[in-house]
């Protein structure tokens, strides 16, 4: 069997979406059995690791203890060579882009003579390149440009950022296939779930805490709407301490009793958490995907975002609200909605499930490896390649 080697930089759940995206791919498409799937990363001994659920995955994380060889992707490269020379790929597929393990595979991938998909999550976005700027077009004069250009194709989560990828003047195909989304097994809890313990309904945001996820927005639009019988919860990993900063406004506007961070919610906790949820925003200035809004809607919970992520579908139908990426427009957003009759959401929340079934992990990884058949010249070219 034609094997393949998948590899992203941390599994830590903890570092957000991708990591969980990452590892649910490569498990449908070890799963889907054309192609015998090998998944390197590497991490700090002792940190967490996302578990593989299907057995024919072959997962191989390098840990150290040392920080130094992590940020410059020594266990990874040493892995990555020792699996191309053992296991001899069809390809490499890369996820991420500017960190030094990424550099390893792109210089692997030339080295070896091997084709290249790069699945940027994101990470050539507009938001995301003005994000640390600078230090960005370092890296495009030392590696990156060349690395992109290694590329033999680009997997893009949407059209939005297929497009993104071609203003950067890479013309390589690009792969058009979204995430996909794990689907809750207890449906039935979800038609009577709408209160917490306290009879309060439940508005939330769960992702990274980050610049990029516009909770400053968030926070002050909840100051402006102030809506009776409802709590704000966050959830989700700090990144770069911007939680002190959400924390403080929050105080400062006087939320502090309607507004709590929860942590990082993980597995059982979260599904716990979900039970609760009436609302889901997510403000984003950029999302390649957001994984979390496929999730919401799995789970029959209307959603709020921006149009800076591709989530025009909540508008064709008519299960959340996809609004400029402003304060205002959050606000006018969250009053609607919160103001929404019971039985409007309910019917909301069941066209958001219809919407998700185009999510299943099975259908995304059957296109993925029908790619890689044509990518390695073995099958037609699949409706979801874009040439230009």
């Amino acid at each position: 069997m034609n094997r393949l080697i998948h590899c992203i930089g941390n599994l830590d759940p903890r570092t957000g979406g991708t990591a969980a995206s990452v590892a649910r791919l490569t498990d449908a498409l070890a799963a889907d059995g054309r192609y015998r799937v090998i998944l390197l990363s590497q991490g700090v001994d002792g940190s967490q690791m996302l578990e593989s659920q299907v057995a024919e995955l072959d997962r191989r994380v390098a840990l150290t203890d040392s920080s130094v060889a992590l940020r410059a992707g020594w266990p990874i490269r040493k892995l990555l060579h020792e699996a191309v020379e053992r296991d001899r790929p069809v390809l490499l597929h890369d996820h991420g882009i500017w960190m030094p393990n990424n550099h390893h595979v792109a210089a692997a991938a030339r080295r070896h003579g091997l084709p290249l998909v790069i699945h940027p999550h994101g990470m050539l976005e507009p938001w995301a390149l003005r994000y640390k700027a600078w230090k960005k077009r370092v890296a495009m004069l030392l590696y990156q440009h060349r690395d992109l250009r290694t590329a033999a194709l680009f997997v893009a989560t949407a059209d939005q950022e297929a497009d993104s990828i071609r203003r950067l003047g890479l013309r390589q195909p690009i792969a058009v296939i979204p995430n996909g989304v794990d689907f809750p097994v207890d449906t039935d809890r979800l038609e009577s779930r709408r209160n917490d313990a306290n009879g309060r309904r439940i508005a939330l945001f769960l992702s990274r805490i980050h610049p990029k996820k516009g909770l400053l927005n968030l926070v002050n639009a909840w100051s402006k709407v102030r809506p009776a019988g409802w709590k704000l919860y966050l959830a989700g990993p700090d990144e770069g301490g911007h939680l002190s900063t959400v924390m403080r406004r929050v105080a400062a506007l006087g939320l502090t009793q309607s507004i709590e961070y929860k942590g990082v919610v993980q597995g059982e906790e979260k599904e716990r958490l979900w039970q609760e949820v009436s609302l889901f925003v997510l403000p984003s200035f950029s999302e390649n995907f957001g994984l979390v809004v496929a999730e919401a809607l799995a789970r029959g919970v209307p959603v709020i975002t921006t149009r800076e992520t591709p989530w025009r579908s909540l508008d064709e139908s008519d299960c959340g609200w996809w609004i400029d990426a402003t304060l205002e427009a959050l606000a006018v957003a969250l009053s609607d909605a919160v103001h929404t009759d019971d039985d409007r959401m309910q019917a909301m929340g069941n066209r958001a499930r219809i919407l998700a079934r185009r999510f299943h992990w099975e259908k995304i990884a059957a296109e993925m490896a029908d790619v890689y058949r044509w990518l390695c010249s073995k099958g037609p070219m699949p409706n979801c390649v874009r040439l230009r």
